[in-house]
């Protein structure tokens, strides 16, 4: 969360939420993000909530969090095409200039930012490089990641936002906003974030599965 909240750095024209959806949450969580909430407060730079949830699953816990987020938009007064909605995960650390990137890209007329990650440190060496060959860390690359994306609410709003999967709903969410005329979105490797190398995980199937097989040598 420490990291996150230094990545808030931004115009003072621009407001700053950030929502964390505890979803069935077993590991002291919640805990954690009370703890953050006074920091935010107290840096005065972007407000923090969290939203306790038994979704059961990464679809519907990304689009209660999103819906929150546009509840509270609508109610200041805002359209959807001023809101940005970008989002990472409780095990991923974010770049300093991550924010600011989003915003460029927002300002620049992109409909959705789609970025990069990497294992932490804790992935062997050997399977680091196993990793690398799979994957393309350069602009327009192919990778579709849930923690390192951002898309415009008016655009999210108008393919009919996540859908509630177990798995893989990032890329179906940008499946659909690539085929919807004339939204933008842009691959991009300029604000790469640090994932966890963890090779359990409580959704079979994800990023920890797919780190898992390749360990095991699996394709």
């Amino acid at each position: 969360m420490g990291r996150l909240r230094s990545a808030h750095a931004h115009p003072c024209d621009v407001i700053l939420r950030a929502i964390v959806v505890l979803d069935s949450c077993t590991d002291g969580s919640d805990t954690v993000v009370r703890a953050d909430t006074q920091a935010w407060h107290q840096a005065g730079r972007a407000a923090l909530e969290s939203i306790t949830v038994m979704a059961g699953g990464v679809g519907l816990a990304r689009a209660i969090g999103n819906a929150r987020a546009l509840a509270l938009h609508a109610g200041a007064g805002h359209e959807p095409d001023t809101l940005w909605l970008a989002s990472t995960d409780a095990d991923t650390l974010v770049p300093g200039h991550w924010i600011s990137t989003h915003l460029c890209a927002a300002r620049a007329g992109e409909d959705a930012l789609v970025g990069t990650v990497e294992p932490d440190a804790t992935l062997p060496l050997h399977d680091r490089a196993l990793w690398l060959e799979r994957h393309h860390l350069v602009e327009d690359h192919p990778h579709v990641h849930g923690a390192n994306l951002g898309v415009r609410a008016s655009a999210y709003l108008a393919v009919g936002g996540y859908r509630a999967l177990t798995l893989h709903e990032d890329a179906d969410l940008v499946g659909r906003l690539r085929a919807a005329p004339g939204v933008r979105v842009r691959a991009t490797d300029a604000h790469r974030v640090v994932t966890s190398s963890r090779l359990e995980a409580r959704a079979s199937g994800g990023f920890a599965t797919y780190l898992k097989n390749l360990t095991r040598g699996v394709s």
